[in-house]
C-alpha cells in the first residue's frame, strides 16, 4: 500500500476540473498564459540543441544561465545575489518542493495566508508540518497586528505577491511589516514571485529586500509564457543552496539543458514581450472586472491574470462552478485555494471569449 502521507493529501482540484472541460468550453480556469512562447526564446533553445548542447547540465543549472538571473534580479531589485545563490529547478513546483523539503522537518509549524496557491498546503502536508492558516479581509489585505499575534513557533511562512488566486499585490509598507515580523521570530518566508513581471499599477516588492532568511521562488513560466519548458529557480542564502542541492541531485537532478539556454535568450532579450503581454492582460483584466462586479462582490486585481469574486451570495463555489460548467465556461472553486465562498476566474484567454462568458454569467446568474 502507499504511504500514509500520500494518503493524507488530494489529488490538484484544478486539474480535476480541467478533466470536465471539452473544446467547445470557454476556458477561464486556466494558469498559464495563452500567448506562444516568442520567436527568439525558441531559437535560442534550438540553437542549443543544433550546438549539441543535449547532455546533462551542472546541478545548479548551467552558469550563465545563474549568472544571468543574478544580474536580472540585482537589475530590478537590487538584492545584491551572485549565481552562488542561484539554483535553477524543474518549474517553480519545485523550487517550492526543494524549500518545503530542505526547511521543514515533521512537526515543525507552517504558516499559509489564505487563499493559497494549492501546492502550499499539499506540499506542507508531504513534510508532515503542522498547519496554520491566516486568513486575510475582504479585500486580501494582511493585517501584520493579527499576524504578529500568531507567529510564534513557525519556522516557515508561504507567501505570494502578486498573488494566486487573488491578483492581490503587496505593497511596500505590508511586505517590510511581514519581513520584520519574520526577523522578529526566527521564521524563514518562502516567497513565491512567478507573477512578478505581471503587475499593472502597482511596483513589485520581495521581502528578500528587507531580511535575509527568504527563499525566492520563480520561473519562467509566466512571464516568459514558457510553462511547457520547465525551468524555474530559487534564490537563497548560499549555505541554503549548498543543502537544498542535496534534495535536487537524488530528485530532479538537473533540468533540460536546451531549456535553460532559451531561458538565457528570455531575460537577455525578452523584457519588450513581457511588456506587451502585460498590456494585454490588463485590458482583459479591465473587462473580466467591469463584467464580473455587475453579479459580484470583487475586488480589482492588480496583478496576475486571475480575479477572485465572493459568489457566496448563490450558493457554495462548487454549485456556481457546476452551474458555469453546465453553460460551458471552466473555472476553478475557492475551495481549491482554501476559501468556498470564492471561485477563481482567469483572464488568460482571447479578449471576444471573455466577453462571450461575460454575458453567459449575466443571463444564467
Amino acid at each position: 500500500m502507499v504511504s500514509e502521507r500520500v494518503k493524507n493529501i488530494e489529488k490538484s482540484m484544478i486539474r480535476e476540473i480541467f478533466n470536465l472541460s471539452g473544446e467547445d468550453f470557454i476556458n477561464l480556469g486556466i494558469g498559464e498564459p495563452d500567448f506562444d512562447t516568442p520567436e527568439f526564446v525558441k531559437e535560442g533553445a534550438i540553437k542549443a540543441l543544433r550546438e549539441g548542447k543535449t547532455c546533462y547540465s551542472p546541478n545548479l543549472g548551467i552558469p550563465e544561465l545563474r549568472e544571468e538571473i543574478a544580474r536580472k534580479v540585482n537589475e530590478d531589485y537590487n538584492l545584491g545575489i551572485s549565481k552562488d545563490n542561484v539554483m535553477v529547478t524543474g518549474g517553480a513546483s519545485e523550487a517550492l518542493y526543494l524549500s518545503t523539503f530542505g526547511l521543514l522537518d515533521r512537526g515543525d509549524k507552517v504558516l499559509i495566508i489564505n487563499p493559497y496557491f494549492v501546492s502550499y498546503k499539499a506540499l506542507s502536508q508531504l513534510a508532515e508540518a503542522k498547519i496554520l492558516e491566516f486568513k486575510v479581509d475582504d479585500n486580501f489585505n494582511i493585517d501584520l497586528d493579527e499576524l504578529n499575534e500568531v507567529v510564534k513557533g513557525v519556522k516557515v511562512i508561504f507567501f505570494n505577491s502578486p498573488t494566486n488566486p487573488t491578483g492581490k499585490v503587496y505593497d511596500k509598507k505590508t511586505i517590510k511589516g511581514l519581513a520584520e515580523i519574520a526577523e522578529d521570530n526566527n521564521i524563514f518566508i518562502v516567497s513565491d514571485e512567478v507573477y512578478d513581471k505581471i503587475i499593472y499599477e502597482k511596483e513589485h516588492y520581495s521581502p528578500a529586500q528587507f531580511y535575509e532568511n527568504v527563499v525566492i521562488v520563480n520561473s519562467f513560466s509566466k512571464s516568459y509564457a514558457m510553462t511547457g519548458w520547465r525551468v524555474g529557480y530559487l534564490i537563497a542564502k548560499k549555505e541554503l543552496i549548498e543543502e537544498f542541492l542535496k534534495i535536487h541531485q537524488y530528485s530532479f537532478a538537473c533540468v533540460n539543458t536546451f531549456s535553460q539556454y532559451g531561458a538565457l535568450v528570455a531575460l537577455r532579450e525578452g523584457d519588450s514581450f513581457i511588456k506587451k503581454m502585460v498590456e494585454e492582460f490588463k485590458k482583459r483584466r479591465d473587462l473580466i472586472y467591469k463584467g464580473l462586479k455587475k453579479k459580484f462582490q470583487v475586488v480589482k486585481p492588480e496583478g496576475t491574470f486571475y480575479i477572485f469574486p465572493r459568489v457566496s451570495e448563490y450558493g457554495k463555489d462548487i454549485d456556481v462552478v457546476k452551474k458555469l460548467i453546465e453553460n460551458k465556461i471552466l473555472a476553478i472553486p475557492g475551495s481549491a485555494f482554501g476559501n468556498e465562498n470564492y471561485v477563481r476566474f482567469s483572464y488568460a484567454t482571447d479578449y471576444e471569449k471573455i466577453k462571450e462568458a461575460l454575458e453567459i454569467i449575466e443571463e444564467i446568474l
